[in-house]
């Protein structure tokens, strides 16, 4: 069977596009990515080619960048491309280059796919990378060797949100073999030489051993990562069945009966993954097991909640309390949880960066608020609104207040009983949710932004 006949069968068995569907291709030069453009312009694909200059390899990186931009004349497609200071960002995150390079490259190709980049149609893209079958065993063998649980034996998912990886059935010796036979083109990445790094050492120097010791190694891991999605599939339902008899959910907590618990089976891993999604660690597991014989009032704490023995129960609660009116938040705060749901603050520098731009973190989401930080003044604080309360709502040059607003925007009584406001220095800068106050907009003096989101719901207690 031809390769671009099992590129569609494994395309359409995963659910992962059609031939309807508009694809963004990273692209990144390469051998794999090569194959990628060329099995998806054979197949008759409409799509999009988006090339990461991470400028970490000199006249390399632009050579790359080049070879890209003559692909897109090849095939008479659109090219997008974003150079980054991969450096920098690291060092501010402070994150290995690696790191860095992959949050650059996905956050992008989200901005792309999400339109907040216009591209030619203007319609939502699905994203595609040519990482294959022998990427997808490194991984499996890299997280095994440092430690994982069942998702990590079985490795990367064909779809991740809105990321596919329509080239994981296919080893690489395929991939070249197609490209010799059709005469690609493609450029060599210097650094996949170097095996400093631990991927390459696996893929230079472990994988042969093992291969010389078993020479169907690869074909056994292969089979290994499908039976592991199969289990993994399995081991989800059984946790799922577990906490539909063990939680008990009442407003912002979540109530366990502690002889219930004691009596499941396996305990650390029903509790590891019930409180995960509290903010809790794995390392905490055996903390909170400990919890089950202690006495009433001790507790373990993440860093949005508590886990506290009450009597018969395990009660998993927020560390702010829907009781609690009035937040605090400090410069360094980063998550808040409130009764409302939670609020995610990112402070974005724009120092180099023309304002504005398609990159600029503008928004006309009403859950985003972008606010300027030279009008900012710390602690801010987060508040339920009151009467009397007014702010200039964006676009307004007078005040309004808060009450007429509510009404204005059509909301019960019920809805308005659930507003919250961000005050700085008794400035009302946000209406949550709804509208930000026009004094503390983004403008051409803009400097840095604090960019808050406001999640509901879910897990966000």
């Amino acid at each position: 069977m031809s390769l671009l006949k099992r590129f569609k069968e494994f395309a359409d068995k995963e659910h992962l596009f059609t031939t309807t569907d508009r694809l963004l291709l990273a692209v990144s030069g390469g051998i794999d990515s090569a194959v990628l453009c060329e099995l998806c312009y054979q197949g008759g694909y409409d799509f999009v080619i988006a090339h990461c200059n991470f400028r970490l390899r000199g006249e390399e990186s632009e050579r790359d960048e080049q070879f890209v931009r003559d692909l897109g004349k090849k095939y008479s497609k659109e090219v997008l491309v974003k150079q980054f200071d991969t450096e920098a960002y690291a060092a501010q995150q402070k994150v290995s280059i690696q790191v860095a390079a992959r949050e650059l490259r996905y956050a992008w190709f989200e901005e792309i796919a999400s339109g907040k980049r216009r591209v030619a149609s203007g319609e939502d893209l699905v994203i595609l990378t040519a990482h294959h079958l022998d990427d997808n065993i490194e991984t499996v063998l890299m997280k095994f060797f440092k430690g994982t649980g069942i998702a990590g034996m079985r490795g990367i998912l064909p779809r991740q949100g809105k990321i596919v990886r329509p080239l994981l059935f296919a080893k690489k010796e395929e991939l070249a073999q197609f490209a010799a036979d059709h005469q690609l083109p493609w450029v060599e990445d210097s650094s996949n030489a170097q095996d400093k790094y631990a991927r390459n050492y696996l893929r230079h120097q472990v994988v042969p051993l093992l291969q010389k010791l078993y020479p169907e190694v690869v074909n056994n891991l292969a089979a290994n990562i499908t039976r592991f999605r199969e289990v993994e599939e399995l081991y989800h339902q059984a946790v799922e069945a577990h906490q539909k008899k063990l939680l008990e959910y009442k407003g912002s907590e979540v109530h366990i009966p502690v002889l219930k618990l004691k009596k499941a089976a396996p305990l650390a891993t029903l509790v590891y993954e019930i409180t995960k999604g509290y903010g809790f660690t794995a390392a905490q597991t055996a903390d909170i097991i400990h919890l089950l014989d202690s006495e009433s009032g001790r507790y373990v704490a993440s860093g949005t909640h508590r886990i506290i023995r009450n009597r018969n129960w395990l009660i998993i609660a927020p560390v702010r309390t829907e009781a609690v009116n009035h937040i605090i938040i400090e410069k360094e705060d980063t998550l808040v949880q409130f009764s409302m749901g939670s609020l995610l603050l990112k402070n974005v520098s724009l120092k180099g960066s023309p304002f504005p731009t398609h990159h600029s973190p503008l928004t006309t989401d009403n859950s985003i608020a972008c606010l300027d930080s030279k009008h900012l003044h710390f602690p801010l604080l987060l508040r339920r609104w009151k009467a009397g309360d007014y702010f200039y709502p964006l676009g307004m040059k007078k005040k309004k207040k808060v009450a007429r607003f509510l009404i204005d925007s059509k909301l019960s009584q019920t809805d308005k009983e659930k507003v919250w406001v961000l005050e700085s220095n008794k400035k009302i800068l946000w209406v949550v949710g709804m509208r930000i106050d026009d004094r503390c907009k983004l403008d051409h003096d803009t400097k840095a932004i604090l960019q808050v989101e406001f999640k509901t719901g879910g897990n966000s207690l």
